[in-house]
């Protein structure tokens, strides 16, 4: 578990926590929005740490018996609310965790915290039951949802909650952590950093994804033997990614950043600015041989591969009229 000073990123949502603090103006009921990954549960791990930390700054000291119960997991004030059924948070599971227990006062704190994961999955009954502990909470309880999407919840749970939506990382803040904390090789940094588009969570699991790194070795040869194959070839290879089970969307968005590459060179000249700045005699080449109009094309039918699969065509189909439209251009 982390203190608001080794978490990367999120600044103002770890300003407005220990402001809160350091004002005695911390709010009953909290919402945090971000994608799987981002941090969330980083965030609110820190807010309650600091909260129950018997110094009451607005850093956690880490070393007090409150902080020690937090870390390993023991403080009877932090309460994680589970459920039973994967899928949805039923009305028992508010009722028996959070409504029958939140008037019971704080056993050794001056808090009481509830942190509810995956709050998306809230039944209606079961926002609804929320709801009438929100409007009338004791002084001391403050419930934490987390979630990835916001739009889940009733109209009124929205407007009684402090809503903090966390923002995508710079890229360089992300291949910053990966070359310096996990000695990720530079050229790959910036490609998990891309790919991840500011989630520090998803660029970590890249750098150790074997997947990824098949489909990135399978999409790269296809990338830069596209021009030399014929149809025959480029259908095994439409096959190949198919029987390696390798996720379709991840091999467009790669794609996608690939030819991205292609044109910011062709504009630039400067290998500096591109994502796969080792990759100099490829882009070189592929620039050199294609027109500006022809990338867009090639940009538009990955686009366009991507919304013929939304719409359940055929995958191979799907892949077979885009890979045409980059050969031909």
């Amino acid at each position: 578990m982390l203190s608001f000073q080794d978490i990367i990123g999120h600044e103002q949502i770890k300003e407005h926590f220990q402001q809160a603090i350091e004002n005695h103006r911390v709010s009953h009921a909290y919402i945090l929005t971000g994608e799987a990954g981002m941090g969330r549960k980083s965030l609110a791990n820190a807010f309650a740490l600091t909260l129950l930390c018997e110094k009451g700054k607005s850093e956690p000291c880490m070393e007090c018996h409150a902080c020690k119960q937090v870390l390993s997991g023991n403080h009877p004030d932090l309460i994680y609310v589970s459920h039973e059924k994967p899928g949805s948070i039923g009305v028992d599971d508010i009722r028996t965790q959070i409504n029958d227990t939140i008037l019971v006062r704080p056993y050794s704190s001056y808090y009481k915290i509830y942190i509810v994961d995956e709050a998306e999955k809230m039944t209606q009954q079961a926002q609804n039951a929320l709801l009438k502990t929100i409007e009338e909470p004791p002084s001391y309880a403050i419930i934490l949802l987390l979630t990835t999407n916001q739009e889940a919840f009733l109209p009124t749970i929205l407007s009684r909650c402090v809503q903090l939506k966390l923002k995508p990382l710079k890229d360089f803040v992300v291949k910053s952590y990966l070359t310096e904390h996990l000695g990720v090789p530079e050229a790959d940094a910036d490609v998990y950093a891309a790919f991840a588009r500011g989630n520090l969570g998803k660029a970590i699991s890249l750098a150790s994804s074997e997947e990824f790194q098949l489909m990135r070795q399978e999409v790269m040869h296809l990338l830069k033997h596209l021009k030399d194959a014929d149809i025959s070839e480029l259908l095994d290879y439409i096959r190949k990614l198919k029987e390696d089970s390798l996720d379709i969307y991840e091999c467009l968005d790669f794609m996608q950043l690939w030819y991205r590459d292609v044109l910011l060179y062709k504009v630039t000249k400067d290998m500096n600015l591109l994502v796969f700045k080792d990759e100099y005699r490829a882009m070189n080449e592929i620039s050199k041989n294609s027109g500006y109009d022809g990338l867009e094309k090639i940009l538009e039918a990955i686009d366009k591969a991507r919304t013929r699969l939304d719409a359940n065509v055929n995958m191979e189909l799907a892949m077979e009229l885009m890979l045409l439209v980059m050969k031909e251009n």
